[in-house]
């Protein structure tokens, strides 16, 4: 099979970039995979798209590029395609509408898998009839405001099928959208196994990592692990990611005389080697969509003590088998489920061990098996029905570029000259 995915930009780092290229990269073993980046900023992607994935792009915006679009008249001018309420729409344009259905009307793909539900409702409406539709929703039903739910129950049923990565959100999409003839399945997020060798359960020290966002409360971590530091003040808590609540959090570790015990540790790419220094994960989210962070400590060797929150946890984490689920918001609850991690090595040690063997059903083999068989079914039934109506599809992007006289094929061509990429 030819599988495309399309995706926000492959150049950058993040959950759903690392996502993407762990999946197109197990399925490449097999099929014939490309990654479309509506965006390219940068020269060279940061995370490698793994072998035999062909990287290729649709918009050039870097600044000293002599391809760049930057200085493109479309480019300035608003999308009439992407949803104003996807948190992204800001850096869409009527460029991105012109390249992104010049690329969906002319793909040779078997499977178009689009990553983010802007680009779903591209997916939607611009695919030509013939390749299997498929968007995946790495967030949640409900994180996404009341318009954008709009937005998608009216072209969502235009896919051939639907993923989420959890059993949960699945439920709320099958209980609040109506999608007639959508295939809809909860098909979690891969993890591939580290190169280093699991945590010995030993070193004195909690690991989070993550972006340092509200929705993450490490402020919440930090005030429960200040009851931590006052039974064990042998321990220590490291947490990695970058974000916008750094300097609040500096702040707070500060004025609880936390300096010595508790550090900001910045990005760290790769992360593996810093969990296995850790014998103990912590999450304290008041939302998780997934949670890719815990599986990856699970998978180092790690007993994670995490909120329940809505949605990833409970369907991750088997509570006091491989790691403890407390409740959210409860600095207290959260310092208890350290401390008896803490005070206790057998169960550190034994949890650590179940960690290892429970995350074995994240591996990305096991989530391309999963994927490839639900193309496989897609492609044998077809997914024309659902490409009913579909016109060529300039006729549905260029609102914004009323007068410019151009024919869809003539927009193809444009976008394939464009479309430089390079393998990975």
């Amino acid at each position: 099979m030819h599988i495309s995915f399309l995706i926000h930009n492959g150049y950058g780092i993040g959950g759903t970039i690392r996502t993407t290229y762990n999946l197109a990269a197990t399925l490449a073993q097999q099929h014939d995979v490309e990654v479309v980046s509506v965006f390219r900023h940068r020269d060279r992607p940061l995370l490698p798209p793994g072998p035999g994935v062909r990287l290729r792009h649709l918009v050039d915006t870097r600044k000293n590029s002599p391809d760049s679009d930057l200085g493109h008249p479309a480019h300035q001018r608003p999308t009439r395609v992407f949803p104003r309420a996807d948190g992204r729409h800001v850096q869409y344009s009527a460029l991105t509408d012109l390249r992104i259905a010049g690329h969906l009307g002319t793909t040779e793909a078997d499977v178009v898998v689009a990553t983010r539900p802007g680009l779903n409702v591209h997916l939607a409406r611009h695919t030509r009839p013939g390749p299997v539709r498929v968007g995946q929703e790495h967030l949640t039903l409900d994180s996404h405001p009341r318009t954008l739910r709009a937005q998608l129950r009216a072209v969502y049923p235009r896919l051939d099928a639907l993923t989420t990565t959890t059993e949960a959100d699945a439920r709320a999409y099958r209980a609040r959208m109506r999608l007639p003839g959508v295939h809809l399945e909860a098909i979690a997020n891969p993890v591939p196994r580290p190169a280093v060798q699991p945590a010995d359960g030993l070193g004195k020290w909690v690991v989070a990592a993550g972006r340092l966002t509200r929705v993450k409360r490490y402020d919440l971590l930090i005030r429960a692990f200040d009851t931590v530091r006052t039974q064990r003040p042998d321990w220590r808590l490291r947490i990695y990611g970058g974000g916008d609540q750094k300097q609040r959090l500096r702040t707070l570790i500060d004025r609880l005389g936390l300096y010595n015990h508790v550090f900001l540790m910045g990005v760290a790419h790769p992360i593996e080697s810093e969990w296995v220094k850790g014998s103990i994960a912590a999450v304290t989210s008041s939302l998780e969509s997934f949670g890719m962070t815990i599986v990856e400590a699970m998978r180092c060797g790690l007993p994670v003590v995490s909120t329940d929150c809505p949605h990833g946890p409970g369907e991750i984490i088997a509570d006091g088998v491989d790691g403890r689920l407390v409740e959210v918001g409860n600095a207290d609850a959260v310092a208890r489920g350290l401390l008896e991690l803490i005070d206790d090595d057998g169960l550190r040690l034994r949890m650590g061990a179940a960690a290892v063997r429970d995350a074995e059903r994240f591996d990305p083999a096991r989530i391309a098996e999963r994927y490839t068989t639900l193309f496989t079914t897609l492609v044998a039934r077809g997914g024309g029905p659902r490409s009913a109506g579909w016109r060529a599809p300039l006729h549905r992007a260029t609102g914004a570029l009323a007068g410019v006289a151009l024919t869809a094929r003539a927009v193809a061509r444009g976008a394939q000259q464009k479309q430089k990429g390079h393998t990975a």
